[in-house]
C-alpha cells in the first residue's frame, strides 16, 4: 500500500487513544488535511527515550552504514516526490512546482551530508606541538545522542531537513516536532523514513502538538535542540532549554536586503528581487524584503520591478504565481505593515490589497527607514525599494537592521560586488542572484544578530550536531617529565630558554 494511503493524518506510533487532537487545514479552502494528537510531556519523553535507544545502534553503524541508509531514504523521497509535493501544496499552500523545488533541495542536502560525514567528522591525527612532541594526538567528532528539531511551516521539508540530514549523518537519532500548521508533512517524512530504513526506524521519530509539545521536547533531555522560527519564540525556546543546559541552534527571522549598484544588470536584478520577495507568498526567511538602489539605476529598476509584479497573481490554482498565506494571522502583520508604510508617507507602486489569505504582490516606495515595513520582518509578498546615493549608503542602511540572515548584491564589477558582499552584515550573501547559497550543500546556513546563531548545511552543519573529542597517547617517555612534581628544579629555566629561542625572535 502506498505511503499516502497508509497515513490517516497522525504519527504511526500515536494514532490511537490520543486524549486531545488538533486539525491541520488547507489554507486555501479550509479543508481538513489531517487530525493529529497533541502529545504531552510524558509522551514526548517516551519518544525521546525510544530514540535514545535507537541512537546507540544508529551510531554503531558507522559512516558507511549510515550513508547507505541515508541513500535509501533520499531514494524513497525522490521516487515519491510528487506525492510529497501534493501534500505540501495542500497543507502549506505553495504551488506544486515550488514544492518540487523545495524537496529537490532537501534530497540534494541528504546526499551531501551522507557522502561527506566521514571526511569531516572522522578521526584524524593532529600535530602535538612542541611540549607534547612525545605524544600522538587525535581529533574526532562524536554524536550527541538525540537531536530535537522544532521545524517551521514555510518550508516544511527543506528547512527541517537541514538539521535532520546532518544530525543523522553525524550519528545522532532525531526527534522532530513539526509546526502545528504543517504536521502532515512532518509525519510523512518520519513515516517515509520508517518505510525506507526499517532496521533503524526509531532513529527518526516525530511528535506533534502545539507550543507545549515543543516546550516538552526542549525539556526532554535531548543532546541539542535545533529551532527555526521567530526571534521572540526563539528566546522562549532558549529559556526552556536553559533549564537543562541543553545547547541550542537558532535559525531565526530575517529582513534581507538587496543592493543594486550603479553598474548592475537592472533587468536581472529586478527579476531576482521579485522572485526573492514574492515566491512562497513572501514567507521566506531569506527572502528579499528591502532593496536599496542607487540614484543612477533607481527609476529603471522600479519600472522593471513593477512591470514584473503586475503580471503575478496569487491563488491556489495551477496558474497562480504563489499561494495563500499559510497562517491566517500573518495577513494581519502584512496589513499592519502596509498601513504603517502609507501612513508614514510611503507610496504603493503595485498591489497593496489583502483579501482573505490572498495578498497581492506589493511594491512600496519612499517608505521611511523607521517604518515597520522596513524595520520588522513582514513575511509576506511585499517589497520596499529605496533610492540611495551610492552603494556605500545602501550597505550602511542594509546593515542597520538588527537581523542579519542573508542578502544580495547586484553589480557587474566582480571586485566591487565581492567587497560589498563580504561587508554585508549577514550570514550569507548572493552576488547577482538571490537565495543561491541555500542550494549549495557545502555552504553553511545561518545568521547573526536577531537572526540567530549556529549553522546547518556544509561541514559546519555536520559539526554542529557533534561534540569535539580530543585524545592524546604517549608514544615514548621524556627524560624529564615537566608534568610531574618530581621534575628537576632547573627544568623550568631550561624550558624558558627554549621558548625564547623558538618564539622570542621577531620575524
Amino acid at each position: 500500500m502506498p505511503l499516502a494511503e497508509q497515513m490517516d493524518g497522525a504519527p504511526a506510533e500515536f494514532r490511537d487513544g490520543a486524549a486531545e487532537t488538533f486539525e491541520s487545514t488547507d489554507p486555501a479552502s479550509g479543508a481538513v488535511v489531517g487530525v493529529f494528537p497533541v502529545q504531552d510531556a510524558d509522551a514526548v519523553r517516551a519518544v525521546v527515550e525510544r530514540a535514545r535507544t535507537a541512537a546507540t545502534t544508529w551510531a554503531g553503524l558507522g559512516f558507511d552504514g549510515r550513508r547507505q541508509r541515508l541513500a535509501a531514504y533520499r531514494g524513497y523521497l525522490a521516487r515519491r516526490m510528487h506525492e510529497l509535493a501534493d501534500l505540501v501544496h495542500r497543507e502549506n499552500g505553495k504551488p506544486h512546482a515550488d514544492a518540487i523545488l523545495e524537496i529537490t533541495l532537501a534530497v540534494d542536502h541528504l546526499a551531501w551530508a551522507g557522502a561527506h560525514a566521514r571526511k569531516v567528522l572522522g578521526p584524524r591525527r593532529v600535530s602535538p606541538g612542541l611540549l607534547a612532541a612525545n605524544h600522538a594526538a587525535w581529533l574526532e567528532y562524536q554524536p550527541l545522542g538525540v537531536v530535537g528539531v522544532i521545524g517551521p511551516w514555510n518550508y516544511p521539508v527543506f528547512t527541517p531537513m537541514g538539521s535532520i540530514a546532518y544530525a543523522l549523518a553525524a550519528g545522532n537519532a532525531v526527534v522532530v516536532k513539526p509546526s502545528e500548521h504543517t504536521p502532515a508533512v512532518g509525519t510523512w517524512l518520519a513515516d517515509a523514513w520508517r518505510a525506507a530504513v526499517p532496521d533503524a526506524a526509531d532513529a527518526f521519530c516525530v511528535v506533534t502538538g502545539l507550543g507545549e509539545t515543543g516546550a516538552a521536547l526542549c525539556r526532554a533531555g535531548v543532546g541539542k535542540l535545533a529551532f527555526t522560527g521567530s526571534a521572540s519564540t526563539g528566546r522562549t525556546v532558549m529559556a526552556a532549554c536553559a533549564e537543562t543546559l541543553t545547547p541550542v541552534l537558532m535559525e531565526l527571522g530575517g529582513k534581507d536586503a538587496m543592493i543594486v549598484d550603479d553598474d548592475a544588470d537592472v533587468a536581472a536584478a529586478a527579476d531576482a528581487a521579485v522572485w526573492g520577495a514574492m515566491s512562497n507568498a513572501g514567507q521566506t526567511c531569506i527572502g528579499i524584503e528591502r532593496v536599496y538602489a542607487t540614484e543612477r539605476v533607481y527609476d529603471a529598476f522600479v519600472a522593471e520591478v513593477t512591470e514584473k509584479v503586475r503580471a503575478l497573481r496569487p491563488g491556489s490554482d495551477d496558474g497562480a504565481a504563489y499561494g495563500p498565506m499559510t497562517m491566517a494571522s500573518q495577513t494581519d502583520v502584512v496589513r499592519r505593515h502596509l498601513d504603517d508604510a502609507v501612513a508614514a508617507g510611503g507610496r504603493v507602486a503595485a498591489g497593496g490589497t489583502v483579501e482573505g489569505r490572498m495578498v497581492a504582490p506589493t511594491v512600496l516606495l519612499d517608505v521611511p527607514e523607521t517604518s515597520a515595513a522596513v524595520c520588522e520582518e513582514t513575511f509576506g509578498p511585499t517589497l520596499t525599494i529605496t533610492k540611495v546615493r551610492d552603494a556605500e549608503e545602501a550597505l550602511e542602511r542594509a546593515n542597520a537592521n538588527p537581523h542579519g540572515l542573508a542578502g544580495a548584491v547586484f553589480s557587474r564589477s566582480k571586485a566591487r560586488a565581492m567587497d560589498l558582499a563580504r561587508r554585508m552584515r549577514s550570514g550569507m550573501t548572493s552576488v547577482n542572484s538571490v537565495l543561491t547559497f541555500a542550494s549549495v550543500p557545502a555552504l553553511p546556513f545561518g545568521g547573526v544578530g536577531e537572526s540567530g546563531f549556529g549553522r546547518i548545511h556544509g561541514e559546519d552543519g555536520l559539526r554542529e550536531f557533534t561534540r569535539a573529542k580530543a585524545i592524546t597517547r604517549q608514544r615514548v617517555p621524556l627524560p624529564v617529565n615537566l608534568m610531574s612534581f618530581g621534575r628537576p628544579a632547573a627544568a623550568a629555566d631550561a624550558l624558558a630558554r627554549i621558548m625564547g629561542l623558538v618564539h622570542g625572535r621577531h620575524r
